[in-house]
């Protein structure tokens, strides 16, 4: 399975990036599909993730801020981020679980940095 992540950037803090993900190769249904996030010096933290019930969780720090949508059974995700700020810099995994395989997948990552 290949997690191909896009739309990292460069943004001035407040302004908006939407990134994409989207999963190849054969694989059974994913139950959720989400973003993670680390800086710098920090652990991989969770930003969002949709479940294929369409059950969505989001970290505190965004709420309000990013939205994420797509379907986990469609083997696509998105999050829209807005109102970036500069404490949002660091790079997006996109994440996809199988859970009754205990199976959990990574895509390579895109580096979002946000400018004061």
């Amino acid at each position: 399975v290949q997690l191909q992540a896009s739309g990292g950037g460069l943004v001035q803090a407040g302004g908006s990036l939407r990134l994409s993900c989207a999963a190849s190769g054969r694989h059974f249904s994913f139950n959720v599909m989400g973003w993670y996030r680390q800086a710098p010096g920090k652990q991989r933290e969770l930003v969002a993730s949709v479940s294929s019930g369409g059950s969505t969780k989001y970290a505190d720090s965004v709420k309000g801020r990013f939205t994420i949508s797509g379907d986990a059974a469609k083997d696509t995700v998105y999050l829209q981020m807005n109102n970036l700020k500069p404490e949002d810099t660091a790079v997006y995994y996109c994440n996809a679980r199988v859970d009754w395989r205990n199976q959990n997948f990574w895509g390579q990552g895109t580096l979002v940095t946000v400018s004061s």
